[in-house]
């Protein structure tokens, strides 16, 4: 089996910002370790009714030779077989590791299908973890309607976890039916910002390295942020920032602002960008920024693609082997 093969489960990913108006799935979120700071979820279903969804899928369908060999050796389609996904780290960084738990459709068989194909598996528990070749990354079908994948040790400990009542505190688990429930997308985050941040941009905004990003200083106060995105004609996309006091809110408000009408200032460069710099609305409620962006979806796709050519392709927020 090819040593990269398993890590296409950390595609799923892709999806984080196309869930359906319910809440998160309860047995998903019993696997989720106790410390995650960064949680997301994705609702597959929901996308596939979604004209930018559709798009979503047939851009992963398309684009990724990963998961098409991972169709081809297991008959395991995740754009199919999968409705719900919910994504969990309690790492941060380039190499941070972490959960990818998707609710669906599954056939446990598939598990002694990749056997016979070459590839490695474990039983653990009395559940088959079909790993890389490396023994990094894994992929288990728990049961027929659930799916755990990501590093070895997290899978694992999902398994462990799976059946019994969820570990989260009660607060984020409040954030994560409050989001979830009321938008189509959502990420939520448990701890202040500059604990995920790299040591470098830590260093940066405590006045290390004055030329660094401008953003770094500002961020240092942000405690929690949570985001959603609602489709529709237009889509609603809304970020909650969550600073230690109104003054520390506004200076984030007017920092995010300024970086705006920047983007403002390039029409003439750059219309699609003009476009998109007009449909934030930015504001402070005690110590809460929340900003807004409303875009037609065919304007939406065009952003995603901008952002997709500006950063080469987007990164999995979870990996479950070595880069």
């Amino acid at each position: 089996m090819n040593a990269r093969i398993l890590t296409t489960a950390t595609l799923f990913t892709t999806f984080a910002g196309v869930l359906a108006a319910t809440p998160a799935d309860s047995q998903l979120l019993t696997m989720v370790m106790p410390d995650a700071k960064v949680i997301a979820g994705a609702n597959v279903d929901s996308a596939k009714k979604s004209p930018f969804g559709m798009y979503l899928l047939t851009q992963l369908q398309s684009n990724d030779t990963e998961l098409q060999e991972l169709i081809k050796m297991t008959g395991f389609d995740p754009t199919r077989d999968v409705d719900e996904v919910l994504v969990a780290t309690s790492t941060a960084g380039v190499r941070a590791t972490g959960l990818v738990l998707a609710r669906g459709t599954f056939d446990p068989a598939l598990a002694t299908l990749a056997a016979t194909k070459g590839a490695v598996t474990e039983v653990y528990n009395g559940v088959t973890i079909i790993e890389t070749p490396d023994k990094e990354a894994g992929i288990a079908f728990i049961s027929t309607s659930r799916v755990a994948a990501g590093d070895v040790p997290s899978v694992k400990a999902a398994i462990d976890r799976s059946g019994s009542t969820s570990s989260l505190p009660q607060n984020v688990l409040t954030q994560v039916n409050q989001w979830s429930t009321n938008e189509d997308g959502w990420v939520v985050t448990t701890v202040p910002l500059a604990s995920m941040l790299p040591a470098g941009a830590a260093a940066g905004a405590s006045g290390g390295n004055p030329m660094g990003n401008p953003m770094a200083g500002v961020m240092q106060t942000v405690q929690q942020i949570a985001g959603g995105v609602k489709f529709g004609n237009s889509v609603v996309g809304t970020l909650a920032i969550q600073s230690d006091n109104a003054a520390d809110a506004t200076q984030i408000a007017n920092t995010l602002q300024f970086f705006v009408n920047l983007m403002q200032m390039q029409s003439q460069k750059n219309p699609e960008m003009a476009n998109v710099a007009q449909a934030f609305n930015i504001g402070t409620k005690d110590a809460i920024v929340n900003i807004t962006i409303t875009l037609p979806e065919t304007q939406f796709q065009q952003f995603f693609q901008m952002e997709k050519r500006a950063t080469g392709g987007a990164e999995p927020m979870v990996r479950g082997g070595r880069k």
